[in-house]
């Protein structure tokens, strides 16, 4: 659910529906079990990212080397072997990613368990609708 909406049904009494106020009062029961995990979630799809654009990056730059050796033995296997390191990196993100929904399918039954990891606390009653 997006943040600071409610479902809105065909028999609710509210047409438009309502907008949740922006800001959570300490020891919301919404901000629970989200902050740390969504944090290091976030962390860990920053560093994916950074390292396939890293890949990326460093692929283009072994192929203009690869390109400008001009037959030199040395420089085309230095841009070899950069180019094979880089899609060995890539190879590894991904695979990463393929054996943690893998196993998360196989031990769970779902594939985003491991993915997508939920922490539960204790219950906090805040007396809103939504909670």
């Amino acid at each position: 659910m997006l943040p600071f909406t409610t479902k809105v049904y065909a028999d609710a009494k509210q047409i438009i529906g309502a907008v949740n106020p922006g800001i959570l009062p300490y020891g919301d029961v919404d901000a629970a079990g989200k902050g740390f995990v969504l944090f290091f979630s976030n962390i860990l799809r920053l560093v994916f990212l950074g390292a396939g654009i890293y890949a990326l990056l460093n692929i283009v730059v072994a192929g203009f080397g690869f390109m400008s050796a001009g037959g030199d033995t040395k420089a085309i296997g230095a841009a070899w072997a950069r180019i094979w390191q880089s899609l060995l990196g890539l190879v590894i993100i991904v695979g990463s990613f393929a054996l943690a929904a893998l196993f998360g399918y196989l031990i769970f039954g779902d594939a985003g368990f491991i993915l997508n990891p939920k922490i539960y606390g204790p219950e906090i009653p805040c007396g809103r609708p939504h909670c």
